[in-house]
């Protein structure tokens, strides 16, 4: 089994690990590849996630050869017998475990910043790796992850060889492991990506993960849009001053990981959002429906004025895709008019193209981002943007491609709809003039 990345690991993982989901996990990654791959898992069971940091320490001047480990909270997990063979003197030892307490220490500051350990006592808890080359840093951390008080231990990896996937599964209470090839020399010989993951990007995971645990909880509700009654997920506005309706692209739906951490950055912001299908299921399924524009923009406009309904605030709309075509035609028709029209539009990776002659009548001012790689779409931008006669920006994301699936990529788009949102919806953005 070929893994293309870390990202793709932890969502094949993730599928294997699903029965888990119902016994309230917790899912810690392995600093640092493993982090990328547990992201992955805690997203799609709902599980909160954290790092675990272990050292292993090791005999003086054999330190290939493990006496113990220790972890976060002063939790040592020792082996007498090593120790006893390994004829160091108790200084010599204690300097070992001074050192690396100090280093598990500046670790866990900088990947886990100022927020406090995540507390597992009597719970279920996933360890997730990019994989097992001798198991010995996997063992560690389930050894400390039930010293800490784990009340059931699971080893997740996608990759691992046979012995040390059998040394390995007598010690944790289940090993889940997709692949354990004969033919095995190293993790990343199964991955056609395996570059080095940085300390930046473990970071920011953490932190998105932390966001995503905080978030307002979304109501799940039913739209009326164009004659339909759609399932969507509404995140009050609460104490905020403006909403934003989410128009998803051909082949997602309210569901989209990627719309959801925008919308995460946005409640942070202080805004509301709707997240709905402009699809039923039925039409779904025909792949043709998602390019019906003008059935898509009815139905758009049918939900900004539901929710207007509901709470008549400023409204904003962020369309990928064919929902961005959908957003911009429903902007012409609407207007840009703080009580009936809609405030603004930001397309991620869109197709203002598809929305035809009508992009010339758009008022609402206009963000398109576009991944730098995704060439063909990012032509169509620009040849979309000199129809627009609204306020409009393109901005290009360096090195992204058309899901802005890249470390930072999917950041730096919620960040750009933040300011974008928050300046011409509330008028409290950090402001910055077209171009």
């Amino acid at each position: 089994m070929l893994f293309a990345d870390r990202a793709d690991a932890g969502q094949r993982l993730a599928k294997a690990l699903r029965p888990l989901a119902a016994s309230d996990p917790v899912v810690l990654g392995l600093p640092r590849g493993g982090v990328p791959v547990a992201f992955r898992v805690a997203q799609a069971l709902g599980a909160p996630l954290d790092v675990i940091v272990v050292r292993k320490l090791g005999v003086p001047r054999h330190p290939e050869l493990g006496f113990g480990a220790i972890g976060e909270g002063g939790v040592r997990v020792i082996s007498e017998d090593i120790l006893r063979r390994s004829g160091a003197s108790p200084q010599d030892l204690a300097a070992v475990e001074h050192a690396e307490g100090a280093e598990l220490l500046r670790r866990a500051r900088t990947f886990r910043g100022d927020r406090p350990r995540i507390r597992f006592e009597g719970r279920c808890v996933i360890v997730v790796d990019d994989g097992i080359a001798t198991g010995a840093t996997a063992l560690a951390a389930c050894e400390v992850a039930r010293a800490q008080g784990a009340a059931r231990v699971v080893l997740a990896v996608p990759v691992a060889p046979p012995d040390a996937a059998e040394r390995v599964r007598g010690r944790a209470d289940e090993l889940v492991c997709l692949s354990t090839p004969l033919r095995f020399s190293a993790v990343g010989e199964w991955y056609r990506d395996f570059g080095q993951t940085p300390d930046e990007e473990v970071v920011a995971l953490l932190a998105r993960a932390a966001d995503r645990a905080s978030a307002p909880t979304p109501v799940e509700v039913a739209v009326e849009a164009g004659g339909v009654v759609l399932p969507g997920e509404l995140t009050s506005a609460g104490s905020a001053r403006a909403l934003v309706v989410f128009a998803h692209g051909s082949g997602s739906s309210r569901h989209s990981p990627r719309n959801h951490s925008v919308a995460a950055a946005l409640h942070r912001a202080g805004l509301g959002t709707l997240l709905f299908d402009l699809l039923t299921p039925a039409e779904a399924a025909d792949r043709s429906a998602a390019f019906d524009i003008a059935t898509l923009a009815e139905r758009l406009m049918g939900a900004t004025g539901w929710l207007r309904r509901r709470e008549p605030l400023p409204v904003g709309v962020f369309g990928a895709s064919t929902g961005a075509a959908a957003a911009l035609r429903a902007a012409a028709a609407l207007g840009a008019g703080r009580d009936t029209g809609i405030g603004a539009v930001v397309s991620r990776g869109g197709r203002p193209d598809l929305a035809g002659a009508g992009l010339g009548d758009v008022r609402s001012p206009t963000l398109l981002v576009v991944g730098g790689s995704d060439t063909r779409v990012l032509e169509l931008n620009r040849q979309a943007r000199q129809e627009l006669r609204c306020e409009s920006r393109l901005d290009v994301v360096a090195g992204a491609t058309h899901l802005f699936e890249e470390p930072g990529a999917l950041d730096e788009v919620a960040g750009l709809a933040r300011e974008w949102f928050r300046e011409h919806l509330t008028g409290t953005g950090s402001g910055s003039a077209a171009v």
